[in-house]
């Protein structure tokens, strides 16, 4: 079966399997196909090993009886497969160009070369079942993916521990995960610390700490402590398993390259049927000899058959895929993978994309006469935000703990939309929200009222909107209704944003732009810290639109990267589109051609660089296969090419091209893409 095929009929199995004794390798464990598990394999072993005794009877002066049935043997095992795909085909009114290698051989014997046509299907047999692995090993590589995950968790119960199949884990199950195991599902730390070695999933090459709150995914390794973590993702719709079901409907598509060449298949097989026929006739017009004039046009029919030019595009796509998913980057298509190297600008959204889209406390203000430290004034806020639910509530009391401050008891809470919070604490009724006018003209008014906190530096207020410092989010605090000081937030730069921009830049030869719906001091800090300089804000989303076609219609193919429902429509107009998978709304992810599954920024530009050296390799199949086609063809017509050198030559190249192709299967082809790393969370 040839590999074209078999790439656009598989399916690949997304069945668990078992992972008996967790493994403490940093590597995925290694599925391989075995060679004669293939039946393409085992066939064509048959056939070698009868038209080799054949062929020793044969020149070892016995009679045909004695060795004729073995050459028989050889024809039926090697080409009984191909001939039967060859006529389903001409059923369906297709010329299978293995069909055209059976005619080949049967012409050879039926003027007497049987020695020639049994080689001629052995070596035909041989390069279907090379073919037939190589594409094995690229399911392996998908597959493999589930192997990481493994086939039981411990589930702690009201009753205590007992074990129970990964696969009927539910949302919520807690697991206890002892050092050393690996993880059997995405979940979120409840206790414990350790650390988890997820280099198989997200490429970081050290150990990432881990404690209560953190994000755990499924197939990694857990190091040296114990864990209870509660599963937050069904295992269907783990990051694996997504992955692998991503892999698997991507190579059931096939890329315009591809599309292309298999139009132009079977009008040039059907001319290749007629320049055949013409290689045959007109030196028998001449006088040639039969036998000779059937010998040289059976080589042709071989030597000119188009199957190294139908291998040259979809190995090189295939393997990519499964290379990025392999790294958390589900490429929805091969008709996606392509296009992600043909794009030579990109446009970026601002929140959730370039920043995590979590607000961060950045400074602390108590005012004077207030009577407090930073850390008193932080302590306050965090006590009094410590039972609610908003964003920018959980960001104040995450700052208090990261900072080790104790937080009180807050009574008497109330929280009113849009206005802030206050409560009971210590005593005195402490209120948090949004800074108005007489608080900025307080802190204006006094340039000493600046406080730092861990380093950040913290400037003077020139707010012109209240509310808003510098694209900063500004609230204030009170007590007993006297204003105590302000908290500054805002949203948190993504740790890889700089040398993405710079990474990508290199790439296309022009800074990323900025599209965002935030304000144009927030685009700006932003666009500072990244190096950005062409940046566009408050913008609607059919405002994003309108740039990602302005800069379409000055001729460049725009990738655009966001993540709300307010990108979908730009992911949709760009050439390509890249959804951040984490946080990114269902209508994103829906229309993005592909999916970065744990936000790493950082894999945005080793994807681009991935799908172009996916299109050089493509380039380069269709060069090999050119330069082969043409040089037997010239050789057959001009001179005399044996007929066993002709089918060499010919299924050389076609493995030569289905190998070259698998190349970007390896790590190194991921690697040689990546942004350098820049250090480890936790």
């Amino acid at each position: 079966m040839s590999l074209h095929v078999f790439l656009y009929g598989a399916r690949v199995s997304t069945t668990l399997t078992p992972v008996r004794v967790p493994s403490p390798a940093r590597q995925a464990p290694r599925r391989r196909t075995r060679v004669l598990a293939l039946p393409e394999a085992r066939w064509a072993l048959a056939s070698t090993v009868a038209f080799l005794a054949a062929l020793a009877l044969d020149l070892g002066g016995l009679p045909w009886w004695a060795y004729g049935p073995l050459y028989v043997v050889a024809y039926v095992t090697g080409g009984w497969e191909p001939a039967l795909e060859g006529l389903r085909a001409l059923r369906g009114r297709t010329l299978d160009v293995d069909l055209l290698m059976i005619v080949a051989a049967l012409g050879a014997a039926a003027i007497g070369q049987v020695r020639d046509g049994a080689l001629l299907i052995v070596i035909f047999a041989t390069s279907g079942a090379l073919e037939a692995l190589a594409t094995a090993r690229t399911a392996d590589s998908v597959r493999g993916l589930l192997d990481l995950a493994p086939s039981m968790a411990t589930r702690v119960t009201e009753n205590g521990e007992e074990p129970v199949p990964t696969s009927e884990l539910a949302v919520g199950d807690v697991l206890l995960i002892r050092p050393g195991e690996r993880i059997g599902a995405d979940a979120r730390v409840l206790e414990g610390a350790s650390e988890a070695d997820q280099a198989t999933i997200t490429g970081e090459p050290l150990p990432v700490t881990k404690g209560p709150g953190d994000e755990v995914f499924a197939g990694t390794l857990n190091g040296t402590g114990v864990l209870r973590v509660r599963v937050e993702r069904d295992p269907a719709d783990s990051v694996i398993a997504r992955i692998v079901t991503l892999v698997e409907e991507a190579s059931r598509t096939k890329a315009p390259t591809q599309l292309f060449i298999e139009k132009v298949e079977q009008r040039y097989a059907l001319g290749m049927v007629i320049a055949t026929l013409a290689v045959f006739v007109v030196p028998l017009i001449f006088g040639a000899d039969l036998t000779d004039a059937l010998l040289r046009a059976m080589t042709f029919m071989i030597v000119a058959s188009p199957c190294a030019v139908v291998l040259a595009t979809m190995p090189p796509l295939l393997s990519a895929i499964a290379n990025a998913g392999r790294h958390g980057v589900l490429v929805k298509s091969a008709v996606a993978m392509e296009r992600l190297g043909e794009v030579d600008a990109v446009a970026l959204d601002k929140t959730g994309t370039l920043t995590e889209g979590t607000p961060e406390v950045s400074a602390v203000r108590p005012l004077p006469g207030s009577g407090l430290t930073p850390d008193a004034l932080l302590a306050l806020a965090a006590a009094a935000e410590h039972p609610s639910e908003h964003p920018l509530g959980r960001a104040v009391v995450r700052a208090a703990r990261e900072r080790g401050l104790r937080i009180a008891e807050a009574r008497d809470f109330v929280a009113v939309p849009g206005r802030g919070v206050t409560a009971v604490v210590g005593g005195r009724v402490i209120g948090v929200g949004r800074a108005g006018d007489p608080v900025t003209e307080a802190v204006d008014g006094d340039a000493d009222a600046t406080g730092v906190v861990d380093g950040l530096r913290a400037d003077p207020p020139r707010a012109a909107v209240p509310g808003t410092e510098d694209g900063d989010t500004v609230v204030l605090v009170t007590g007993d209704g006297v204003p105590l000081g302000t908290l500054a937030l805002t949203d948190r730069l993504r740790p890889h944003a700089p040398a993405t921009t710079a990474a990508l830049t290199a790439l296309t030869g022009t800074a990323p732009v900025l599209l965002t719906g935030d304000n144009a001091r927030a685009a700006a800090r932003v666009a500072a810290a990244t190096g950005l300089v062409d940046i566009r804000a408050d913008l609607l989303p059919e405002g994003k639109v309108d740039a990602v076609r302005e800069l379409q219609d000055a001729g460049r193919r725009v990738l655009f990267v966001g993540d709300g429902v307010n990108d979908a429509p730009a992911l949709a107009a760009a050439h390509s589109g890249i959804a951040m998978g984490r946080a990114g709304s269902d209508l994103a992810l829906e229309t993005a051609d592909a999916v970065v599954v744990r936000d790493e920024l950082a894999t945005v530009p080793s994807v681009v660089r991935l799908s172009r050296a996916a299109r050089r390799l493509v380039v380069q199949n269709l060069v090999i296969a050119g330069t082969f086609i043409t040089g037997l063809v010239l050789w057959d017509l001009l001179g005399h090419l044996p007929l066993p050198l002709g089918v060499a030559g010919h299924e050389g190249s076609t493995v030569l091209v289905g190998l070259n192709g698998l190349r970007l299967l390896r790590e190194s082809a991921w690697r040689s893409g990546q942004v350098p790393f820049q250090g480890t969370r936790g």
